[in-house]
């Protein structure tokens, strides 16, 4: 079966101390078990989770759906939002990981990137360097979430067309935004062997599509 794989970046810098960082995890949990529902999921889907903050971390390398446990995700109370550091992470791990297709073996299907952060890159000069790169790779869609009103819009713009924005970072907001999510990594999952790019489902009210 070839592989959908999910990548997932993460802001843990220290705005999200607190209650955000709580929200993110009891959200990505609801996100999963609604993705272990799904049985073309469950066939297909292999998912990553990368932190970002003054460093990065690779907290769940990328895993097959079935065996996925998703640790909970801490922050420290301040530090920077490296969110370029953290692209090149991305980068890195989907140059190695990601099976190209050749005449003896199908590749993988498009992976797909979702940067979700409350604030603006602190390595905002390498964070532009790294966008290129990021597109690059062909993803099958990159979605930007800015959450909150630190979050800046216009910054994820230049790295994808896809940036959806929340007025905050509680637990319903982020829950209807996962929801979301994994109606999109479903979506994919439909697209699959189209060739073409994952369209978005339509977001709940808490979200903002940015133009």
């Amino acid at each position: 079966m070839r592989r959908l794989p999910v990548y997932f970046l993460l802001d843990t810098s220290g705005s999200m101390y607190g209650e955000p960082i709580q929200a993110l995890n009891n959200a990505l949990s609801g996100m999963i078990n609604t993705l272990r529902s799904d049985a073309q999921a469950l066939d297909s889907l292999w998912i990553s989770i990368i932190t970002f903050d003054r460093e990065v971390k690779e907290i769940v390398p990328l895993t097959e759906l079935v065996n996925f446990q998703l640790p909970e995700i801490i922050c420290p109370q301040s530090g920077p939002t490296n969110t370029g550091a953290g692209l090149d992470f991305v980068i890195q791990k989907v140059k190695t990981e990601v099976i190209k297709g050749s005449s003896t073996q199908k590749g993988d299907w498009k992976p797909l990137l979702f940067v979700f952060t409350d604030g603006k890159p602190s390595d905002i000069q390498f964070y532009r360097q790294k966008i290129q790169e990021i597109k690059n790779l062909s993803f099958g869609a990159v979605v930007g979430c800015a959450a909150g009103h630190m979050a800046n819009d216009d910054i994820l713009k230049e790295l994808t067309d896809n940036v959806v924005h929340l007025d905050s970072a509680d637990s319903a907001t982020l829950k209807q935004f996962f929801k979301w999510v994994s109606e999109t990594i479903e979506q994919g999952n439909k697209s699959q062997g189209t060739g073409e790019s994952v369209t978005l489902p339509p977001p709940p009210s808490e979200i903002t599509v940015v133009i």
